[in-house]
C-alpha cells in the first residue's frame, strides 16, 4: 500500500505472548482432560464433564485472541499518508558568567548567593526555550562548564554541577572571563556576515567581590562589537561571613582573616551596575520571588532574533484507532460469551421421581 507504515513495528514482539498463551491454554486443557480421564476412566470422565462446553470456550479464546491482536496492531501504530512541516529555530545567543568564588558561599541571602543563583539559572533556562545558551564558571579563573547550545536538559545538569572547585584559582576576575565569553562566541557561535547577524548576550551573575581593574574596558571593547551585557547581583549591602567546612563537608565556623577576625563579605552592585551602565546593558538585583527574571526574559526578548536553523518534519497520519475500536470490540464480546453447556440431554430425567 502506497505510503503506508508502521510507528512502531517493534511492538509486533508483543504477538510472541499471544501465541504462547494460546499454546499454554490448550496444553492444561489437553492435560485436564487426561487428567479427568485417569481418575474417572473413559467412559465416567465424559459425564462428569459434560456441563463444559469446548466449542463455546474455543469461540471465546478466538474473540479474546483476536481482540489482542488487534492491539498489538494498534501498538505498532499504522500509519497512512504523510504531510511535510517545515520547522524554524530562532533565538539569540546567550553566554552565562556565573560567579563560583568563595565569597558566593555566603548565607545573608538563603540557603546561599550560589545556590540562590542556580535555582534562579534553572528557572531562566526553562523561561528561554529556542535560544543557544552557554555557561562559563568563573572566579579567579574560568571554565567554559557548557558550550551554546539549545538543549536545556544538558545545560541545566552543568548549573548545578556550579561549585568553588569548577575553577583552578579563587579570586573574582572579571576581565579573564569576559575575554573567555567572548572566545566562546567566535569558537562556537553562528559565523556572523554581512547577511546574518545574531544577537549576542553576556549574562554575568556575581556579588561584585575582587573586581580586577581592566574588567571596564573589557566590556566597552565587547560592547562596540554589538554584544549586550546584562549583570545581576547576588548578596545584601549588611553582607555575610564565608562558612568554613572540614574534610568531610561539615560546618566548622566561618573564615577568617590573618588577624583572625571573621571574613564579611558584602555585594558590591555599583560595579556591575557600572559594568551594565558603560555597555548600555542592564543592571538587576536578585530579589526575593524571582521578578527580575521575568525583568531580564522580557528585555532578552526585545533583541532580534536570529534564525539557527531550518528543517523539514515529516509529519504521518495515525491510523490506530481503527484496529484499537476492533480490538475492545472483540474483547467485549468476548466477555458475554459463557463456555456453560445447558443443553444436558444425558442428564436429563435422570432424578425424576
Amino acid at each position: 500500500m502506497s505510503g503506508f507504515r508502521w510507528g512502531a513495528p517493534e511492538q509486533f514482539y508483543y504477538s510472541i505472548i499471544i501465541v504462547l498463551m494460546i499454546a499454554a491454554y490448550f496444553l492444561f486443557r489437553y492435560r485436564n482432560i487426561k487428567r479427568l480421564n485417569s481418575a474417572f476412566g473413559d467412559r465416567l470422565a465424559p459425564w462428569l464433564s459434560q456441563s463444559v462446553s469446548y466449542s463455546k470456550q474455543n469461540v471465546k479464546l478466538f474473540f479474546e485472541v483476536m481482540g489482542c491482536v488487534f492491539l498489538v496492531i494498534a501498538m505498532a501504530r499504522p500509519q497512512l499518508g504523510q504531510t511535510q512541516q517545515e520547522i524554524k529555530s530562532e533565538g539569540i545567543e546567550m553566554m552565562i558568567l556565573a560567579d563560583v568564588s568563595e565569597s558566593m558561599l555566603s548565607e545573608d541571602v538563603k540557603p546561599s548567593r550560589l545556590e540562590l543563583m542556580k535555582v534562579e539559572l534553572e528557572k531562566l533556562v526553562d523561561m528561554m526555550p529556542g535560544n543557544k545558551i552557554g555557561l562559563i564558571a568563573f572566579a579567579g579563573s574560568s571554565a567554559l562548564m557548557s558550550p551554546l547550545t539549545t538543549d536545556p536538559g544538558a545545560l541545566k545538569m552543568y548549573i548545578q554541577s556550579l561549585d568553588v572547585n569548577s575553577v583552578s584559582s579563587q579570586g573574582t576576575n572579571f576581565q579573564v572571563a569576559l575575554s573567555y565569553a567572548k572566545e566562546s562566541f567566535e569558537k562556537g557561535g553562528v559565523t556572523q556576515s554581512d547577511n546574518l547577524k545574531t544577537t549576542r548576550v553576556v549574562l554575568v551573575l556575581s556579588d561584585g567581590e575582587d573586581q580586577e581593574p581592566n574588567a571596564l574596558d573589557e566590556a566597552k571593547k565587547m560592547s562596540e562589537t554589538g554584544i549586550h551585557i546584562i549583570t545581576v547581583a547576588y548578596g545584601t549591602e549588611k553582607g555575610g561571613s564565608i562558612p568554613a567546612r572540614d574534610m568531610n563537608g561539615n560546618l566548622s565556623g566561618s573564615k577568617k582573616d590573618k588577624s583572625g577576625q571573621p571574613i564579611i563579605t558584602q555585594v558590591h552592585g555599583d560595579f556591575l551596575k557600572e559594568i551594565a551602565e558603560k555597555t548600555k546593558g542592564q543592571f538587576y538585583t536578585s530579589s526575593f520571588g524571582g521578578d527580575h527574571l521575568k525583568s531580564i526574559v522580557s528585555n532578552i526578548n526585545e533583541y532580534e532574533k536570529a534564525e539557527f536553523a531550518s528543517s523539514v518534519n515529516m509529519q504521518f497520519d495515525e491510523k490506530f484507532t481503527y484496529p484499537l475500536a476492533l480490538g475492545i470490540l472483540f474483547l467485549c464480546i468476548s466477555f458475554f460469551i459463557f463456555n456453560r453447556n445447558t443443553n444436558l440431554k444425558a442428564w436429563k430425567g435422570m432424578y425424576d421421581n
